[in-house]
């Protein structure tokens, strides 16, 4: 009643929030809710959305939040660390290593000419060395602000953007080191050689970061097994104890953070871990730094100052002719094509993770001005958005160059005639009777082909009693189902082998049977996604494909697999996922007569040598697929992919799908977004194949199942 009553005496609505922090929080959470989402749909980054939230609700705009609180000032510090951390956690190391010398050129490249420029442009201006030397290198980092687009895309192993994810490790590094060194000499008033000392001490704790910590994390990591939560305590402890020390040595925290995300990359590595980590950061602490940045932009002085607005646009201008200059004379030293050229230029304009944090730490010190903070972030929303839509516009010419990366990999054929000294052997996972019975039959349809065997597996939960009475209803449940499993298997002719576990949750069992029988494939039934927790803890078949070493197949059947006589495979882009869908749907139209059909989709405005093209490329990967009845090659010219499969899927019986994995999505969402829209739209049965998370150049694999076959 006292707040309305405030509210109703007309008292300013920042200082009424002020009193009452949760309700900006509430706000906050509306916030990060909606923005992101109505800015994607417009083909905006989300991030945009939430900066200009931000001066929208501030001081300037409609002043509904307190600029500085003691809540919102946490938050965003937390936010800040955590996106430095993230920043470090998702760089990929093995990547760097593979492509060093050219990463390392381009890096070089792409970071000294914008550095170049931004400190010619400051000096101009009137600013002072330490100054003009901090702008220039924040705006020669980049952020892979449009990697989820190239993953989708399916392009990631292009040489071109493997070379310019590589080189993020050189410009995100180069630019904290360079803020780390103006923050010493500003605060102690110390010239360059009196500087050295301090670098030297820097350049020492890097190197112990780096090299303990890994080890530390390792170590961790293989003593705690499968305790994620434990684990997920350890990553967020490492990154604030290691932010903890370089307070107590005056390093910046920020540089801290981001060498913490890259002291734990190997021990975390792809997992469910990542996902949780990246997670709690995506979803709610690095929005909250966001908006609160935007809090702090004053667009009344940013436009009312001529000479503000001209260094601003020059900035922006710079910074566009020099990341290209880096990207042509990367063209020239390592013979990339225009398209390669181009989306390498497009994917290191954004400047968001430590251009913006960089920046914020420099006003914080009182390097930056508050009108050089406002134009960074101006900056910021300039490149982020640009670059995402050049990216969309130059990555999709580079499916081609993909191709070219694989012919040194030689794919297994698969032969239906062929039986192997080792039988494949197919793992089914029982629990839901009503969907029991169309998974066996699918697992003998294929198990046929393959002379192989079924192993119908039931998993009992446990956690450390094994006399609970919970335990002894569970494994009397399970033995019924597999003593149905059986008999059914044994009406379909195929030996069936069932199998019992006591574990203490149902992915880790799942894979841990998986891996001892040898399985060749986890052939699963569909496992929706919902609610909250499903999203933050993932869900048995998320944990299953992260942890599986063989293929994992996850069906939504809705009719006897023995009926299928129409499948259809749609191909989004030429990767490995794509013969391993192929493969998997010609073994099932083999032991049904069927016909399979693959499926291309391009835009309408595509030139007809295009698709010829890649009519040609889809033969080349269809002729890896021996059998009596080749699959057909269909190709339809379509202003958008998912409506087109969804058309022609009307005419079919089952439709394969490959899992892409979405690197950056929260929660982990284990396939692209074109796939999860055909999941819920499609009337017909599913069956998505996702390939387990491997790093080995050549896989032995029985003949007769889906075999991965890594892009070199």
């Amino acid at each position: 009643m006292e707040l309305m009553l405030q509210v109703l005496a007309v008292e300013p609505t920042a200082q009424v929030l002020a009193k009452e922090p949760i309700i900006p929080f509430a706000i906050l959470l509306v916030v990060i809710l909606v923005i992101p989402i109505i800015f994607e749909r417009l083909r905006l980054p989300g991030l945009v959305g939430l900066v200009l939230s931000g001066v929208v609700l501030g001081r300037h705009g409609w002043n509904v939040f307190p600029t500085e609180t003691s809540t919102m000032s946490l938050l965003s510090d937390i936010g800040l660390v955590y996106l430095m951390f993230v920043a470090g956690l998702e760089i990929d190391l093995e990547e760097f290593r593979r492509k060093k010398i050219p990463a390392f050129g381009f890096g070089s490249l792409t970071f000294g000419l914008p550095l170049l420029v931004g400190v010619f442009l400051s000096r101009r201006f009137g600013y002072e060395w330490n100054a003009a030397i901090l702008i220039g290198s924040i705006v020669a980092s980049h952020t892979l602000l449009a990697y989820p687009l190239i993953n989708r895309l399916g392009v990631t192993s292009n040489t071109a953007v493997r070379t310019t994810i590589g080189a993020t490790v050189i410009t995100n590094f180069s630019a904290l080191l360079v803020l780390a060194l103006c923050l010493a000499a500003n605060s102690e008033n110390l010239d360059f050689w009196q500087v050295l000392p301090f670098f030297n001490s820097l350049i020492v704790y890097t190197i112990i970061v780096l090299i303990g910590c890994n080890w530390v994390g390792k170590e961790f990591f293989r003593r705690s097994g499968d305790d994620e939560g434990n684990q997920f305590l350890f990553v967020l402890l490492s990154v604030f104890l290691i932010a903890f020390v370089a307070q107590l040595l005056e390093i910046e925290k920020i540089v801290a953070a981001f060498l913490a995300g890259l002291a734990v990359n190997e021990a975390v590595g792809e997992g469910p871990v990542k996902e949780k980590v990246v997670f709690v950061g995506s979803i709610l602490f690095i929005p909250i730094f966001f908006v609160h940045l935007g809090l702090r932009i004053d667009l009344p002085s940013f436009f009312s100052s001529l000479i503000t607005l001209q260094f601003t646009i020059l900035l922006v201008v710079g910074l566009f002719a020099s990341k290209f200059i880096a990207a042509f004379a990367a063209k020239l030293l390592y013979h990339y094509n225009w398209q390669e050229t181009l989306t390498m230029w497009s994917l290191s304009l954004p400047q968001v993770g430590v251009t913006l944090a960089a920046a914020l730490v420099g006003y914080e010190n009182g390097l930056l001005s508050p009108i050089l903070l406002n134009s960074v972030i101006v900056l910021m929303l300039v490149s982020s958005t640009v670059g995402s839509l050049m990216t969309s516009r130059f990555a999709v010419g580079l499916t081609a160059s993909v191709v070219k990366e694989q012919p040194s990999t030689t794919p297994t054929h698969i032969d239906a005639g062929k039986t192997d000294s080792s039988p494949s052997t197919i793992v089914v996972p029982v629990y839901n009777p009503q969907t029991q019975q169309y998974l066996i039959e699918m697992a003998a349809l294929l198990a046929r082909q393959a002379n192989g065997r079924i192993i119908p597996l039931a998993i009992a939960t446990a956690a450390a009693h094994m006399d609970a009475p919970q335990l002894e209803t569970s494994m009397e449940r399970s033995e019924r189902l597999l003593l149905k499993a059986t008999a059914l298997s044994r009406v379909l002719g195929v030996e069936a082998q069932p199998l019992l576990r006591i574990d203490d949750a149902f992915a880790q069992g799942i894979s841990r049977a998986a891996r001892e029988q040898k399985a060749d494939l986890i052939l699963m039934g569909w496992g929706k996604r919902t609610g909250l927790r499903a999203r933050l803890f993932g869900n048995v078949i998320d944990s299953v494909l992260w942890a599986s070493h063989c293929p994992v197949a996850v069906t939504r059947l809705l009719e006897s697999p023995k009926k299928i006589q129409r499948i259809l495979v749609p191909v989004e882009n030429f990767i490995a996922p794509t013969l391993q869908s192929i493969q998997f749907a010609q073994i099932l139209a083999e032991a049904n007569q069927a016909q399979v059909t693959v499926l291309s989709v391009c835009e309408r405005r595509t030139s007809s040598s295009k698709i010829a093209s890649r009519r040609s490329q889809l033969s080349q990967i269809v002729s890896n697929v021996s059998s009596a009845h080749p699959p057909e090659i269909q190709i339809i010219a379509h202003e958008n992919v998912a409506q087109a499969i969804l058309q022609a899927a009307r005419l079919y019986d089952l439709v394969v799908l490959p899992f892409v994995r979405n690197r950056t999505s929260p929660g982990g969402l284990s396939i692209s977004d074109v796939t999860t829209y055909l999941a819920r739209q499609l009337t017909c049965s599913i069956v998505m194949l996702g390939e387990p998370q491997r790093t080995e150049k050549s896989v032995t694999v029985p003949v007769g199942v889906p075999s991965p076959i890594p892009v070199t």
